[in-house]
């Protein structure tokens, strides 16, 4: 009874440990703000590539130290570092789908993530004492980087041109799975938000009620 009772509180305190870590935020409440006040997107993905250097710092300072404990630092800062790069992946894509320019941002991405890559294989590569315990989140960060890096790379009109054609792929799939009456409204309301709709729009008039232009 009562190995079965320390197996159950070992399962609840796992349980319990893993809803933690999916709760906690990959960015602190400062960085968040940075972010929040950072409009343009250039500046957002400057900033990415700054948290996500400063967790990439934040790694080897716990690698070099062998001291007991301190994998599970290591797991978390992997973790909040793989989710910044996607937050990067994010921001390019959204500045493309609305044709908004990120050259300056993009530069930035590239040089960063190859200097990323390397510095994350160098730690694979080093087989670390307690590697098994963060090798997942390890080789996820590893792949996402090299992900990232390879979308950097590559043409910025044909990127936006992929999303486009993805986006509309989706939009599609998602109208097949609605009721015919739903489906027709949304291509309707579409069509009226971006100037299609047969309906003619009233042009905006500088007069008061009852004036009239001049013969």
């Amino acid at each position: 009874m009562m190995l079965r009772f320390c197996g159950l509180c070992i399962g609840t305190l796992v349980c319990v440990g893993s809803l933690a870590a999916q709760d906690r935020d990959f960015l602190t409440a400062n960085e968040v703000e940075q972010v929040r006040e950072a409009q343009d997107p250039n500046a957002r993905l400057l900033l990415y590539v700054h948290f996500a250097k400063q967790r990439v710092d934040l790694l080897n300072q716990y690698l070099s130290k062998d001291k007991s404990g301190r994998s599970i630092f290591i797991h978390n800062t992997l973790e909040d570092y793989r989710q910044i790069i996607e937050a990067i992946d994010s921001v390019a894509d959204d500045a493309l789908r609305h044709n908004r320019p990120i050259d300056k941002g993009m530069l930035a991405v590239v040089s960063a993530e190859k200097d990323f890559l390397e510095q994350l294989n160098k730690i694979q590569d080093s087989q670390p004492r307690d590697l098994d315990r963060y090798k997942f989140v390890l080789t996820e960060a590893i792949d996402t980087t090299q992900d990232s890096h390879d979308l950097s790379l590559e043409d910025a009109k044909k990127r936006g041109t992929n999303l486009a054609a993805e986006d509309a792929k989706e939009k599609k799939e998602r109208e097949a799975m609605m009721p015919a009456k739903e489906a027709a409204e949304r291509r309707k309301a579409d069509a009226a938000n971006s100037g299609e709709s047969d309906d003619k729009k009233k042009v905006p008039s500088l007069y008061r009620p009852g004036e009239k232009p001049p013969q």
